[in-house]
């Protein structure tokens, strides 16, 4: 997986980041640079460690699943995306309170909780030929980038932009679903 597949993976994970740091954006009366920062810093650090951590666990069982690793995969991406597509399309907002917080527990929690998709995934990489350091920096990398600018656009874009982005970030994931499947069945 390089180039342009491990792109469209980082910017569909940090789709929930990117949601969340609207939210985040929307509730506070002037977000500034810090705040960018410090919560791109949480959301991006979160997805890396999260990724890494399911590569990892992936990878102590890819010896019992090889045979099956492509529809483990899609699997775990159909679900992940559904459940992303399901939650655009239903209009479910996240808890605003929870994003008002400005400490860094509260941060944590939602860092943490936008980044569960991001194990998932990574139990996924463990059974495909990816060169995890690279991939979960790059996850790593584009979430921040993603929590960043979400936190400055969150004030005048939020509630428009925060379904639509769940919405692209889950059709991202169902089509990598599918790529996978459909490379290792098929040729």
């Amino acid at each position: 997986m390089l180039g342009v597949t491990s792109l469209v993976l980082a910017v569909s994970l940090s789709m929930d980041s990117f949601a969340a740091a609207l939210g985040r954006g929307a509730v506070q009366k002037r977000p500034g640079l810090s705040e960018a920062l410090r919560v791109g810093f949480a959301f991006g650090l979160c997805q890396l460690s999260m990724a890494s951590i399911g590569w990892a666990v992936g990878s102590a069982f890819a010896g019992f699943v090889q045979a099956i690793d492509h529809w483990i995969a899609f699997g775990l991406l159909l679900l992940i995306g559904g459940s992303m597509i399901r939650n655009a399309l239903a209009g479910e907002e996240d808890d605003e309170a929870a994003a008002a917080r400005s400490g860094w527990l509260a941060l944590l929690t939602v860092a943490v909780a936008t980044s569960i998709d991001a194990s998932a995934v990574g139990v996924g990489l463990a059974m495909a030929d990816v060169n995890i350091a690279v991939t979960a920096s790059l996850i790593g990398v584009v979430t921040f980038l993603m929590g960043f600018g979400g936190v400055l656009l969150g004030r005048a874009a939020g509630p428009l932009l925060g379904r639509r982005a769940e919405l692209i970030g889950g059709l991202g994931l169902l089509a990598i679903g599918t790529k996978i499947l459909v490379e290792h069945t098929l040729l």
